[in-house]
């Protein structure tokens, strides 16, 4: 057990609809979400005492509080580093119900993504940049300017050190474009892909097609977290948080670790892999499901090898197996991932995980006890494994 989580579970989710031009503004989303996360619960609103979100969510705490007619609250917090942060906020939420700083805490997500501020997009920096935007200043100049890009150069370097393909990738779009196809709450619900389809899409950045990358969405999600015995009384089975994990390595950047002796891998995710793996106790043939955030497909293969699923290199070899198909022995992303049911920051992949856990995902895997989600790749990170109580 991991000790500051012992004793925490997720109790509700909610979400609302995910689609490219919401119609409503980030705060709605943000309080249609929380609702109906303690609906879903079975617990009042008025009951929430503790908030958690990202520090890039435009939604801030006081504005939620008000927005719900909230009362005192005691506990509130915030993840840095984007989609990094996603499993960072039900750690935060979880410690601080096991020391007793709140007793209902939601963690969320909202955001006009598409129709609103597109993260993609490249901003030029202000007259007095700060330290951050200085150091973009050494890569921006020669083109590096969007996620896409940065990841390419990894991405490229990745495939001339272990033979990947730009089909080895594709692998990863086609398995999660067929669960979004069967998951009705996905974007891409209906609209499988092919290998052919993914190898004819344009490129973004070589190596990276249009179907390499991740959604841009509009949407909200949230969860809320409490202790395990609170949750065995309310409306549905409790998911307990078995571990929970952060990690950043020596010659982190935001997405650009190029100074780093080697910028094929993601240190910063095996440095949280060996974190979940001792607070656990448990070991990948433990696990049932794999919830990796998949904002561009060669950051899958990279994680599957950080986590220990495979030796370093291998990754390619264990898609090509059918390894992560749903009647695979690993199945990723049963709800369709980024790439196929929406990009909320990896948030909406702890749904799922929730959902698979309590045995009621539109997609469900048989027999499962417990399952690993990631947040972001490329940035600072968190990770998280859910499991049976």
């Amino acid at each position: 057990m991991s000790g500051y989580t012992d004793g925490t579970a997720i109790a509700g989710i909610g979400a609302t609809t995910f689609s490219k031009d919401s119609g409503r503004s980030e705060l709605h989303l943000a309080v249609e979400a929380i609702t109906g996360a303690m609906s879903d619960a079975g617990l009042p609103v008025d009951s929430i005492d503790g908030l958690v979100t990202f520090d890039m969510d435009n939604n801030d705490q006081t504005q939620v509080c008000s927005a719900l007619g909230l009362g005192d609250i005691t506990f509130f917090s915030t993840s840095p580093f984007g989609g990094g942060g996603a499993c960072m906020i039900v750690q935060q939420a979880a410690m601080a119900v096991h020391a007793g700083l709140a007793d209902t805490i939601v963690c969320y997500r909202a955001f006009n993504e598409r129709s609103g501020n597109r993260f993609g997009q490249y901003v030029a920096p202000p007259a007095h940049p700060s330290a951050a935007e200085v150091r973009w200043s050494w890569h921006g100049a020669h083109g590096l300017i969007t996620p896409a890009g940065l990841v390419a150069m990894s991405a490229r370097r990745y495939m001339h050190e272990y033979g990947a393909t730009s089909e080895d990738f594709g692998r990863i779009a086609v398995i999660e474009r067929a669960n979004a196809a069967t998951n009705p709450a996905a974007w891409f619900y209906q609209q499988p892909i092919t290998l052919e389809e993914h190898q004819a899409s344009r490129w973004i950045a070589e190596p990276l097609r249009l179907l390499d990358c991740c959604q841009e969405s509009d949407g909200g999600v949230a969860l809320v977290v409490t202790s395990l015995e609170r949750a065995r009384d309310l409306q549905h089975k409790p998911v307990m948080v078995r571990a929970a994990a952060q990690g950043m390595s020596s010659g982190q950047q935001v997405m650009s670790s190029f100074y780093r002796s080697a910028i094929s891998g993601l240190p910063e995710m095996g440095l949280v892999g060996r974190q979940l793996w001792e607070q656990s106790g448990l070991a990948p043939s433990d696990i049932q499901a794999l919830i990796l955030y998949d904002h561009f497909t060669p950051f899958v293969l990279s994680q599957l090898e950080a986590l220990g699923f495979c030796s370093e290199g291998e990754a390619k070899e264990l898609v090509r197996s059918g390894a992560l198909a749903l009647d695979g022995k690993w199945p990723l992303n049963p709800h369709g991932g980024l790439l196929g049911e929406a990009y909320i920051h990896g948030v909406n992949g702890i749904l799922e995980a929730v959902r698979q856990i309590r045995g009621n995902a539109v997609n469900q895997v048989a027999d499962i006890d417990h399952v690993l989600v990631t947040a972001g790749t490329g940035v600072p990170t968190s990770g998280l494994i859910l499991g049976v109580a």
